[in-house]
């Protein structure tokens, strides 16, 4: 009997020519850049990276082609951070810390944005053990981030709020200058409740300069619309009781299933 297809290979992504993290990184890591979502069938997903096969590599890591992603987020008691993202501040900003499973690979990272719709991330290497909390390393490197920007927001009045753990596949168009992550088995979790994105939906993400790429008209003839998602936003409205309803949790309560056992959290 065979296993549960994995994710790499439900995207068919042996067929793509790989591309070390160096290579995709001096190509396409665009710490200041515009992200554009879609949310696609992984029927349509598996067709997307298979015509991206022509201009695009897959990141491979000594093999392997996906990543465990886990985030933790950081908020206020009164949720500042989710509530600016949902009433559609322009300037607004999210805090994590972000594991690389397999690779026990710990950022602290601080997204904002700049006022004119573009995102900026910040990031600082902070050991595996750190993950889940904001030490000191990574206290002074978010405080250091909100004075820069004008935020005003401390580092001490933020605690955990939710996690979101998912498997990724990164792309990029190595001449161009593009990148493209594809995120699937998408979880969310807040102390013991937990919901799930559907196993047979791709979140599909682009990362690039203020004109859509390639990678956009693409998906836009495969019928995708892009959306605004924030993977913190659908947590936040799917396991906090109370919180005022709007667009983003319309579309995961369509899209998401709550979880019955939910995996513990994650600690090293």
């Amino acid at each position: 009997m065979t296993g549960p297809v994995s994710f790499a290979d439900s995207l068919g992504l042996a067929g793509l020519r790989g591309a070390t993290l160096t290579q995709v990184d001096a190509a396409a890591a665009l710490q200041h850049r515009v992200d554009r979502k879609y949310l696609v069938p992984l029927a349509t997903a598996r067709w997307f990276v298979a015509v991206l096969a022509q201009t695009h590599h897959v990141l491979d890591l000594g093999g392997r082609r996906t990543t465990g992603y886990y985030s933790t987020y950081f908020d206020t008691p009164g949720l500042s951070a989710w509530r600016a993202h949902a009433q559609g501040r322009r300037r607004r900003w999210k805090v994590r810390t972000r594991l690389y499973a397999e690779d026990r690979l710990c950022r602290a990272e601080v997204k904002t944005k700049d006022g004119r719709g573009a995102t900026v991330k910040h990031a600082c290497t902070i050991q595996a053990e750190e993950y889940g909390r904001l030490g000191a390393r990574a206290t002074a490197f978010v405080d250091n981030v909100f004075r820069g920007d004008g935020l005003p927001v401390a580092a001490a009045s933020l605690s955990p709020a939710a996690e979101v753990r998912y498997v990724r596949a990164a792309l990029a168009d190595l001449d161009g200058g593009s990148r493209v992550t594809l995120d699937g088995r998408l979880s969310c979790h807040r102390g013991d409740a937990a919901a799930a994105l559907d196993h047979d939906l791709v979140l599909v993400e682009t990362k690039g300069g203020p004109r859509p790429a390639a990678a956009d008209r693409l998906l836009i003839k495969l019928g995708a619309q892009p959306l605004s998602l924030s993977k913190y936003q659908v947590g936040q409205a799917l396991l906090v009781p109370g919180l005022p309803d709007h667009d983003v949790r319309r579309l995961a309560r369509n899209r998401f299933h709550t979880l019955v056992c939910p995996e513990p959290p994650v600690s090293w």
